[in-house]
């Protein structure tokens, strides 16, 4: 056998045995192709129900814009009434626009049904001036007033130092003065006495009744709570009769300088501040927020609070009494409160607190740092 048969050109393929079917390979391999992740069809979001939309809508921004926008609609409405500017249903539709509002606000802050209020509040507030009644009217102003007053209570926050205890406290009482000009565009027909008295006790009353529940019930009170409470019960009092005081038991002399010293008010200063709002309602409303941030007891003093908020809330009430006299009642009675307020705070933390037995700047900052008891935001429920 010959030794070139045998041999195959280096890179050649082997021949093939005889008999073998040959077949021509590709001249490039073949590629598979993949399925890429990419391209693979994404899942579709499941579709939302309502209740989770309007879930997502209650937990955004948007409520409290809208609440916002419907309080300057309802107030420009009012002073629109007041100049007068624009037809004659603007007053009673600015009333019925913030009692709404405020109602759905009291109920949102209370952890109630916002929705059942506020849609409760506008049937109310229709009804009264469609009938045109002089005692739906009347009861539809005296509604109002108390919802301003508590909810001027209600919306305001801890305070860890003095300053931003008057900030709430100018906070409430703004609310409490629109409150005011919604009371006064339903037009009730009043004797004034009863109305201030009945504003009072409703808002007094709601006041106490979601304290109650925020404070813990009485059991939350402690030995402070109740010597605090008592305190405020003697002041509400004394505040309240205070003229039938005097006229009992006061002497002639004490009661000429008094009267001698409310008309000088009047006639140089344009007012005289109300003692309920200036001696009990603004010192306890900025001591309760300055004391919510430390201990629960403070929403107890708080509630004391409604005292000024109603007062304010029927300011304009009195016929007898221009508008000027009754805004300037209220600015004076805010400072005059807010210089008691802050000897009250100033003497409770040099008795009772941290900064007991010290003075100084870094004594009011530790005391200031562990001021740190947690509570809902403004805009968020309490219960």
């Amino acid at each position: 056998m010959s030794r070139a048969a045998g041999r195959r050109r280096a890179g050649a393929p082997p021949t093939p045995a005889a008999g073998t079917l040959l077949t021509s390979a590709p001249a490039e391999s073949a590629v598979v192709d993949e399925p890429d992740a990419s391209d693979a069809a994404e899942p579709r979001p499941a579709r939302r129900t309502w209740e989770d939309r309007v879930t997502a809508f209650g937990e955004s921004r948007a409520p409290v814009a809208a609440w916002f926008v419907l309080v300057a609609a309802g107030l420009a409405a009012l002073v629109c009434a007041m100049v007068p500017v624009g037809p004659h249903w603007l007053g009673g539709a600015g009333s019925v626009v913030v009692v709404a509002a405020y109602s759905w606000a009291l109920a949102a802050r209370t952890g109630g049904r916002p929705v059942v209020f506020g849609t409760l509040a506008v049937a109310i507030g229709v009804a009264a001036l469609l009938v045109d009644e002089d005692a739906l009217r009347t009861g539809a102003a005296v509604t109002t007033a108390a919802v301003a007053a508590v909810l001027g209570v209600m919306a305001t926050v801890p305070a860890v130092t003095y300053w931003r205890a008057a900030r709430e406290c100018v906070l409430a009482v703004a609310i409490a003065a629109v409150g005011a000009l919604a009371t006064l565009g339903f037009e009730p027909t009043i004797t004034v006495t009863r109305f201030e008295y009945a504003t009072f006790g409703l808002s007094m009353i709601g006041a106490f009744a979601v304290v109650y529940r925020l404070g813990a019930g009485l059991h939350g009170l402690g030995r402070r709570g109740v010597v605090i409470v008592v305190v405020g019960g003697v002041l509400l009092t004394a505040t309240l009769l205070y003229a039938e005081l005097l006229r009992r038991y006061g002497t002639p002399e004490l009661v000429s300088t008094l009267l001698d010293a409310v008309g000088w008010s009047r006639r140089e200063l344009g007012a005289f501040p109300r003692p309920i709002v200036s001696v009990l309602g603004v010192p306890a409303l900025a001591y309760g927020c300055h004391m919510r941030a430390r201990r629960r007891q403070g929403w107890w003093i708080c509630a004391f609070g409604a005292a000024a908020t109603s007062a304010v809330a029927n300011s304009l009430a009195n016929p007898a009494i221009e508008r000027s006299e009754s805004v300037l009642s209220v600015v004076y009675g805010l400072v005059v409160g807010l210089v008691i307020g802050f000897v009250v705070i100033r003497l409770d933390l040099l008795l009772t607190g941290e900064t007991r037995g010290s003075r100084g700047r870094r004594s009011r900052a530790a005391e200031q740092a562990s001021a740190l008891r947690p509570e809902p935001a403004r805009g968020k429920a309490l219960l």
